[in-house]
């Protein structure tokens, strides 16, 4: 794969005025060319359209060595999608070798984004991604909650969706000692859009755990949950077993419309307001 002509075409846009606030923005020494997320993705896309899978994967490799910061955007969102054709290994194992050289989050975040369609595309991968917990690498155990946040958004999960979604939750559980702001704040983030479909669940683990996240994890975590969820007694929160950790099941539990308003107190067990 040559790789000059696609350097050029991104050199092309750079914007030398806007390198100073990337460096000082993502705090990490390596080449910045000042181009925006949105002409990144019109290259992109062309690209996409242009190249077969192999020339993409060899491409997004190519533009990966190069270390500079718009460069590994760009190889990130060569391979972000939701089909590959052939599914093959070649795209997953280049994926999974840039994960140990993540250093700063805009780079994570997007390489995420395209390990997030390969675990739809095949669960058995969450295998992989589960080695990454162990990992020395705090931007690599942080990976392994952001790749999986699909798991948090099904409204009506299946089993086995459940099953990966408190598998999940467990690495997540796994954490908690790690006071890192950046880890603390990937759990937030898990806990946060889990919230908008599984209130319940973020709740007993907001009840259990809540107390090992730092006060603005917690904050954020408990972001899109109505009023009165963290109420101390029973008799002041519907959500809470005689226990006060185990959320009520879903016959106690009044009807509620997170998308069209997260914030409303659910009506109380015994009916009044």
């Amino acid at each position: 794969m040559n790789l000059a002509p696609y350097m050029a075409q991104l050199n092309a846009l750079a914007n030398p005025t806007a390198v100073d606030k990337l460096h000082s923005a993502h705090k990490v020494d390596r080449p910045y060319l000042g181009v925006t997320n949105p002409q990144i993705n019109d290259l992109t896309k062309t690209w996409r359209a242009e190249l077969s899978l192999a020339d993409r994967i060899s491409l997004a490799d190519a533009l990966w060595q190069t270390d500079i910061f718009e460069a590994r955007l760009a190889a990130a969102k060569l391979l972000t999608q939701a089909r590959l054709r052939p599914d093959d290994e070649p795209a997953w194992q280049l994926m999974q070798s840039w994960v140990p050289e993540f250093d700063s989050w805009a780079i994570a975040d997007h390489v995420c984004m395209a390990v997030q369609k390969r675990l739809i595309a095949d669960p058995d991968r969450l295998d992989v991604v589960e080695a990454w917990t162990q990992s020395d690498h705090l931007w690599t155990r942080r990976a392994a909650l952001v790749a999986t946040l699909p798991w948090t958004k099904q409204n009506h999960p299946k089993p086995e969706e459940l099953a990966a979604r408190e598998r999940i939750l467990g690495w997540a559980e796994g954490y908690l000692p790690v006071k890192n702001g950046i880890m603390q704040k990937a759990i937030a983030w898990w806990l946060r859009d889990l919230s908008k479909r599984d209130p319940t669940r973020t709740i007993r683990f907001l009840r259990m755990h809540g107390p090992d996240l730092k006060k603005f994890a917690r904050v954020e975590a408990a972001q899109y949950l109505p009023q009165g969820w963290d109420a101390p007694t029973l008799d002041q929160s519907p959500y809470l077993g005689p226990d006060l950790r185990s959320p009520l099941n879903d016959e106690q539990l009044t009807g509620f419309d997170f998308d069209k308003d997260p914030t409303t107190p659910l009506v109380m067990l015994n009916g009044s307001d």
